[in-house]
């Protein structure tokens, strides 16, 4: 896979976030507007650095899991393309609160839908990352069965991204479930293949492969704790560090 070439020196990376961050727990709203806000502000506060270039992958699991309703029966290909349409919703949020705050920011569709969204161009998306843009990915790869993990790795990679950062509700890779184990060790930093060999479930495994074989590090973190998406964003000491292991 050839991936884009970076027009500047600056940091670049695909921040993803799942669909369910932007929920509030226990509210039947499935966008919490101050949550979307606080996740502006925190990318806000990095772009005005002028450090760092940045593309967006959010997930649908707010709206509907193509999984979930597959295994209720539902026809799995169309269930993943109700999923894709729910992460334009989330997208278009985040676009309006980002553009709020004086971010420009550009939504790019895996799936047509001119009257909202950009149609994905590869070309066209790199150059608005080296523009200042913050380029939100929505519709997955558009095609079924494939998550939106695998959209960010997979746009990393055609981005020429320096890292995938993995925002998640765990303050980075443990070597067993934190929340059945309480003698559960983080890593700071961890290889490919330990991950591989130990079965750590960082993403699923398409997307993993896709990090390892074009050699882009994942960081993850924990999106709830105040900060962290900034600093995440400018590269400091955060979560876990997912590489090639390589000194």
């Amino acid at each position: 896979m050839t991936s884009a070439k970076k027009l500047s020196s600056k940091r670049r990376v695909i921040l993803k976030l799942s669909g369910e961050a932007l929920r509030e727990a226990g509210s039947k709203d499935n966008i919490s507007p101050e949550i979307v806000d606080r996740m502006a502000c925190e990318v806000k506060a990095a772009m005005d650095t002028g450090k760092v270039e940045l593309g967006v992958v959010v997930g649908g699991g707010n709206f509907w899991r193509g999984a979930s309703a597959s295994a209720r029966g539902m026809d799995r290909a169309t269930a993943d393309y109700v999923g894709m349409l729910a992460t334009v919703m989330n997208a278009l949020a985040l676009q309006g609160a980002l553009e709020e705050k004086g971010v420009p920011t550009i939504v790019q569709s895996a799936i047509e839908m001119k009257n909202v969204a950009e149609t994905f161009i590869r070309r066209k998306a790199s150059r608005q990352l080296a523009n200042g843009h913050v380029v939100i990915f929505a519709a997955g790869t558009g095609s079924p069965f494939f998550s939106t993990d695998t959209t960010a790795a997979l746009r990393a990679s055609e981005m020429g991204a320096d890292q995938v950062l993995k925002a998640t509700m765990v303050d980075g890779v443990y070597d067993s479930d934190p929340k059945k184990n309480p003698d559960a060790k983080r890593y700071d930093r961890v290889s490919f293949q330990e991950c591989i060999s130990r079965q750590l479930q960082v993403m699923d495994s398409t997307a993993f492969s896709l990090c390892m074989d074009n050699k882009i590090p994942i960081i993850v973190f924990d999106l709830e704790k105040p900060g962290n998406v900034t600093a995440a964003l400018l590269g400091e000491d955060i979560g876990t560090v997912v590489d090639s292991g390589d000194a």
